[in-house]
């Protein structure tokens, strides 16, 4: 699993960064070799992520999101991609003194950052992807996910593949926010299959986010009862209830990104994050003068999908691809939720 995965889900369970100042060094600044840096005569654009994008979809999606922009807007666009604490700092450092038209930052590592360069340069646009700041702020946008919905999708498709009738997830926290990534998945089994039971087992411990073992282990429980479906909202340790289940026979889903090639006939579906829809969507509303605004992005507006509701899930290497029947299903009941016929209850909600 990508480290984006884990630090997704550590963004309801952190309430603040420890950061030191930036510094005006961008020594550590790495860029895209494939960055326009000139060239265009519009509107310019900085992305700035908490890891090197490499082969980490996640980030790769808001890479892709910032170059879109860039082209709708005869502009260019600049990536930085960090490797820790310093670089993260000294790249959004480097991001301010270069004045774009917006500097897009992509998770929670960039909160407190955000917070202090905006209050400083009153006249610089942020856009921050899958976290917000604190305190509202006229030049901060902030980009968020109804993950609870996707999760939803994901249960109704265990409920119509569980030959037991039981469905289970291993979540890192028994928290509200953490609890996006259960209660809606057993929501949506019952939702097709209304006899289905349901259970959640929680990693919990001293590192939650990447205890495989731990995971591995809850995931070992609820199969032992019979639970043959079981969402894996475990971070890192998604790879524990991945192996938990191939060993038993049994099936699992991932989160944020097409984890079904890390165990392929043994991953069903994956709750994709569109970062690139919101990064474009997000960009679009800044320039349009809608800034210090948070907006949520779900299924209605694509920033939440499942891999199996993706162009190209025949090739994803998810089980889901040779069970078409149950996609059409799950296609009927995303176009509910779309519509405002189906709310799926958010855990988190206040």
């Amino acid at each position: 699993m990508s480290r984006r995965t884990r630090r997704s889900l550590q963004v309801a369970a952190a309430t603040a960064l420890l950061v030191t100042a930036a510094t005006a060094c961008n020594a550590a600044a790495k860029n895209d070799p494939s960055d326009s840096a000139s060239g265009g005569s519009g509107k310019s654009f900085t992305l700035v992520t908490p890891d090197a994008v490499g082969q980490n979809e996640f980030l790769k999606l808001a890479v892709s999101g910032i170059k879109d922009a860039a082209k709708q807007h005869d502009g260019t666009q600049k990536v930085y991609e960090s490797t820790d604490t310093a670089s993260q700092q000294q790249n959004v450092q480097a991001a301010v003194d270069a004045q774009p038209d917006v500097i897009v930052l992509v998770g929670f590592e960039f909160a407190d950052l955000v917070a202090q360069q905006a209050q400083k340069h009153p006249s610089q646009q942020f856009l921050i992807i899958d976290a917000c700041t604190s305190k509202t702020l006229k030049n901060v946008s902030c980009a968020v996910f109804r993950e609870h919905e996707g999760v939803y999708l994901a249960g109704a498709e265990a409920g119509l593949l569980s030959k037991s009738g039981k469905v289970g997830a291993v979540d890192v926290l028994d928290t509200p926010q953490f609890r996006r990534y259960s209660d809606p998945f057993a929501a949506g089994a019952k939702k097709v299959a209304p006899k289905t039971s349901a259970s959640t087992r929680f990693v919990g411990g001293q590192s939650p986010f990447d205890d495989s073992a731990r995971a591995k282990e809850q995931a070992n429980t609820l199969l032992s009862k019979g639970y043959d479906q079981i969402m894996a909202a475990a971070a890192a340790g998604n790879y524990g209830v991945f192996e938990a289940a191939k060993a038993k026979g049994a099936f699992a889903y991932g989160v944020d990104v097409n984890q079904c090639p890390s165990a392929p006939g043994t991953v069903v579906d994956n709750v994709i994050k569109r970062t690139d829809v919101a990064v474009e969507k997000g960009v679009e509303a800044v320039l349009s003068g809608k800034t210090g605004t948070t907006v949520s992005y779900g299924l209605k507006e694509g920033g939440i999908s499942l891999t199996g509701l993706e162009d190209g899930v025949g090739s994803s290497k998810c089980v889901i691809a040779d069970h078409t029947d149950v996609l059409t299903k799950v296609k009927a009941l995303r176009d509910q939720i779309v519509a405002g016929k189906l709310t799926v209850d958010d855990p988190a909600a206040s």
